[in-house]
């Protein structure tokens, strides 16, 4: 039988996996690059979800999917992996997985935006609202005084916000578009089909979207002709090493529950407890990289937080 929080419960399992996701992905990035990394994640992904589907539904592939779920599952890829994941670990090159994770915050609103535009979802006031406070969270962690002036100025470097900007809006789209193509691949389930098939369709979903973000970055990188700096990355073990943690923890294990959460709790209730990454990498992250953590960009990440939360539970 399964728990009526369920859903919630697996919520908060992808945000400590996500958490995990960051400090890996962080090591890794700055070992083998943004670009190499994205595309060897996408491969052991892409293995990994194989396996699974192949133990459990019998077939290395999605089964039933019709064109339409491939089609908006594969886009969802595109926005969320090759668009938002490059932003964000290009992010953490600049300016490190805390504040990478930070604007990561970015996605619930992003895909509230999104749903509004897209689907006809409701967009109400109290949501703009929530929506400021979260921007008003992020700006008390990013921005400080300085200057003779004491005017404010952005304490990270431009180009890291803007990556940031970039990662949350990638990944709020590319959530929409993931729950359009998985509803499509559930009409094409068959009635008689194994209960197995219906369970897995958020990994056979992963998938569609590795397969996707592999040719993503497959073509990005040769069109920057930089496929070589992939074989290179191969002889760097321990960047590899980090490389399989961060698909494990993060388009394996975490992306699929994160489709499965959606399945079993409110969008809105999932959709904030997965965001609490940014508050649960902060002691982690400064243990690991030896930091102090200051009292205002506690608070900022906080005020974010409470953002997020209202503006899916009000």
């Amino acid at each position: 039988m399964v728990s009526s929080y369920f859903g919630e419960i697996i919520a908060l399992v992808v945000a400590i996996s996500w958490t995990a996701t960051a400090l890996f992905a962080d090591v890794a990035s700055h070992r083998l690059g943004s670009l190499p990394l994205n595309l060897i994640r996408m491969v052991l992904s892409w293995l990994f979800l194989s396996v699974m589907l192949w133990i459990v539904t019998g077939a290395p592939y999605p089964l039933y999917a019709s064109g339409k779920a491939w089609f908006w599952l594969a886009l969802s890829g595109l926005v969320g992996y090759v668009f938002g994941d490059y932003c964000l670990f290009n992010s953490y090159i600049v300016f490190g997985s805390r504040y990478g994770q930070l604007f990561m915050t970015l996605a619930p609103p992003m895909a509230g935006i999104a749903g509004w535009l897209m689907l006809g979802e409701s967009m109400s006031w109290h949501s703009w609202i929530a929506m400021a406070v979260t921007l008003t969270g992020i700006a008390i962690s990013i921005l400080a005084r300085g200057g003779e002036n004491h005017k404010l100025t952005l304490k990270l470097p431009l180009k890291g916000v803007l990556f940031g900007i970039g990662a949350g809006v990638g990944q709020g789209v590319g959530l929409v578009l993931s729950k359009i193509g998985l509803e499509h691949y559930a009409q094409s389930i068959p009635a008689e089909a194994p209960q197995s098939i219906v369970r897995m369709m958020p990994f056979a979903g992963t998938y569609i979207r590795a397969v996707a973000g592999f040719v993503g970055f497959f073509l990005l990188l040769a069109m920057m002709k930089q496929l070589s700096s992939v074989g290179k990355a191969f002889h760097d073990r321990k960047g590899m090493l980090y490389a399989t943690l961060t698909t494990f923890f993060g388009p394996f294990l975490g992306v699929s529950l994160s489709l499965m959460a959606v399945q079993y709790a409110k969008a809105g209730i999932a959709s904030t407890l997965m965001a609490l990454t940014p508050v649960l990498i902060i002691v982690p992250y400064a243990i690991i990289h030896k930091q102090k953590i200051s009292i205002k960009e506690v608070i900022g990440t906080l005020i974010t937080m409470v953002g997020v939360a209202l503006f899916f539970l009000l």
